[in-house]
């Protein structure tokens, strides 16, 4: 039976305080060994053995159990800790559908992602530690990392077109700028006006997020062909253009209805009349079908998990 505990939450040290708990981890003969039949059940153990190089030192019948929680690491940080190619997305989306489930079996699938995903989330309280101050770092790491075990946990991220790395880092950013945001308004400090404050220069997590929703709105139709590109950089126009992507992901909207919200909120409209003639029907049937998605999209946002 394996007992493994969530993320810590004390302050003081806990990017330290996870190794120190993941190398007891890949000691346990049992996470080891659920480790190993997760692989081995998701077709993952022949390619995750090769960039760990299990084979070269195991007896070539029984490989496959020295496969464990340090050898998925070595597959989800290749390279200098950066989670770019497809065997780390696959190892990704699979710790991550295990992770949605119950028990023990998904706190260990969320607690394997949290250790991956140490790195991003070092850098990203630095970055809140420096945007809102006033808190020290040990304080929003912990927060951080709090955020990063529960959204890993909530069953969202692998259904979301794009990278699951960045999808995972987005919403964990989400949840600490709205537990930071909390933490202002029960101090009294009202910061609701800096939400509307333009960012005059995104960072570099925010614009690899624009290009990866603006290209999965591409593949997906949902960018009105010969329209103005600008359009597509409006921060709401992309939060839009997520939403429906989530929709269509879960099977809430069909492409034509994402297409038929998509076409029509955009500084470049495409207007009913054309919009109905690229989809072989007529004027009023694509506004009904238009009222009908936005219905659909905002009842789904209703019962949005929060992030």
């Amino acid at each position: 039976m394996l007992d493994v505990p969530g993320p810590a939450r004390t302050a003081g040290g806990i990017f330290h305080r996870l190794d120190t708990e993941w190398a007891a981890l890949c000691a346990d003969a049992a996470v080891q060994a659920a480790v190993a039949d997760w692989l081995v059940a998701d077709q993952l153990a022949d390619a995750v053995a090769a960039v760990a190089d299990a084979r070269a030192t195991a007896v070539a019948a029984s490989w496959a159990r020295t496969l464990g929680p340090a050898q998925v690491l070595a597959a989800l940080r290749p390279g200098a800790g950066r989670l770019s190619d497809e065997l780390t997305d696959a190892v990704l989306r699979a710790l991550l559908r295990r992770a949605a489930g119950g028990g023990r079996p998904a706190t260990l699938a969320a607690r394997v992602i949290v250790q991956a995903m140490i790195p991003a989330a070092v850098r990203l309280a630095r970055g809140q530690v420096r945007a809102t101050g006033g808190r020290t770092f040990d304080a929003v790491a912990s927060l951080t990392v709090a955020g990063l075990f529960e959204v890993a946990r909530c069953g969202r991220i692998h259904t979301r077109a794009g990278r699951p790395a960045a999808n995972l880092m987005l919403d964990t950013l989400r949840y600490v700028c709205a537990g930071l945001a909390a933490d202002q308004e029960d101090r009294g400090e009202r910061l609701a006006a800096a939400e509307h404050l333009p960012d005059a220069a995104p960072g570099p997590f925010a614009q690899a997020h624009a290009g990866e929703v603006k290209a999965a709105a591409a593949a997906a139709g949902l960018t009105p062909v010969g329209r103005a590109a600008e359009a597509e950089t409006a921060s709401a126009r992309l939060e839009l253009l997520e939403l429906v992507l989530d929709a269509m992901a879960i099977g809430a909207l069909s492409p034509a209805d994402g297409r038929a919200i998509a076409w029509h909120y955009t500084t470049a409209a495409v207007p009913d009349a054309e919009a109905a003639a690229r989809a072989g029907t007529t004027p009023g049937a694509w506004q009904r079908r238009r009222s009908r998605s936005v219905a659909r999209l905002t009842a789904g946002l209703s019962h949005r998990p929060a992030a």
